[in-house]
């Protein structure tokens, strides 16, 4: 059994020889470059020559001889974006500045630091009004340019017996919005300011399917995963209400996912949320979603018994493989092998489940708990 079967297999709900793995098929299921580059230290691999596949979250493109190492069974698509396209820092004392596309504003400090963070958005007013969301200009994400060369790499990975992953052009609906207008401002034009707010979402949803229609149109028949990423938990609760979710989120997500339907009805939809998404589960299943990632294990109401209970007839899992905040940072290998070793007792049993980690790996994972969580993963993960 091949990669691609393996994973396809399980996807199906079937168990195959051994549960899958993906580790940097996209942007929530990747490593950073400071944990990677120590990673292949310990690998007997060199050092140079490290790819970035997101340099905003500094995260590293995985390299031919990991996937083989690792036995790694995903490879991911990544269309030029503004977290790898274009992107020029500029000197700014103490810290890198980055201006992209969208007209966002990011900055890196220095010293120590490990990532971008957004410090300043392009539409931050608080009386926003429909012509202010008319007038911004939004980049081209639909250019074709943008997935140069991605169709020779998916048949190559495709040859190679690998699942093919296609990753989305920016971030979910929600997410994405507070990018452009301010967390603080989004949450509250959700309450006082409705007719704003749609017009903000519904403009990120038409860029969003010239995107797709884009990109599916070229890649659709060589793609096994599309992707989609919005973050609606917190580790206690949800960041909105389930109502305010399914009144003025999901209708637009189910016109997202009907697109993906039509134009690559063979691949499976992951649906990438972080923390305690439990309420909103049976709305995911009802627009279409096939695939849950993270798994936030640590999260209220996320335990993997139950949701493998409740929801594994219909909904494959994705990660939740090894605590990513606690465990794998701070534990001993053996707390991280036993931690992997009850993950997967409680999530691979009749398939549905891929095996990666609670969102990225971070830059103080040490490499013998990364190494830990992958032998684990060789002796538990055997069906």
């Amino acid at each position: 059994m091949n990669s691609r079967e393996r994973i396809l297999t399980t996807l199906d709900h079937r168990e195959p020889d051994r549960v899958p793995f993906d580790l940097g098929s996209c942007q929530v299921t990747g490593i950073h470059v400071v944990a990677y580059r120590n990673l292949r230290k310990a690998l007997g691999f060199p050092d140079g020559g490290i790819e970035f596949c997101d340099a905003v979250q500094q995260l590293a493109s995985i390299d031919d001889d990991v996937v083989a190492r690792m036995n790694i069974d995903t490879r991911g698509l990544y269309p030029l974006n503004s977290h790898n396209w274009k992107i020029i820092e500029e000197d700014a004392g103490d810290y890198w500045a980055y201006h992209d596309e969208w007209g966002i504003t990011h900055h890196r400090p220095k010293d120590d630091g490990l990532y971008y963070s957004v410090v300043k958005v392009p539409l931050p007013r608080s009386e926003l009004t429909v012509a202010d969301i008319s007038n911004h200009p939004w980049p081209d994400v639909a250019n074709p340019e943008r997935l140069a060369g991605l169709c020779d790499l998916a048949r190559q990975y495709r040859d190679a017996g690998y699942a093919v992953v296609l990753k989305d052009a920016f971030a979910g609906i929600f997410e994405f919005a507070q990018r452009i207008v301010g967390m603080e401002n989004l949450l509250v034009m959700m309450i006082t300011n409705e007719k704003v707010t749609c017009a903000l979402f519904d403009r990120l949803l038409q860029l969003k399917l010239d995107y797709w229609q884009t990109a599916l149109a070229e890649l659709g028949d060589l793609v096994d995963v599309v992707t989609y990423a919005d973050d609606y938990g917190t580790q206690t609760s949800q960041l909105i209400s389930p109502d305010m979710f399914r009144r003025l989120i999901k209708p637009r997500l189910k016109v997202l996912f009907e697109t993906f339907i039509k134009y690559a009805p063979h691949a499976k939809r992951f649906f990438h949320s972080d923390g305690n998404v439990r309420p909103l589960i049976p709305d995911f299943l009802e627009i279409g979603v096939d695939i849950l990632n993270p798994i936030h294990i640590r999260a209220q109401n996320m335990a993997p018994a139950g949701l493998k209970r409740d929801y594994g007839k219909d909904l494959a899992f994705w990660g939740g493989g090894v605590d990513t905040q606690g465990i794998l940072p701070r534990g001993a290998p053996q707390e991280v092998k036993d931690d992997v070793r009850r993950n997967i007792e409680a999530l691979a049993p009749g398939g549905g489940y891929v095996f990666n980690t609670i969102h990225n790996i971070q830059a103080d994972v040490p490499p013998q708990n990364l190494i830990a969580m992958w032998e684990a993963l060789q002796e538990y993960g055997v069906y």
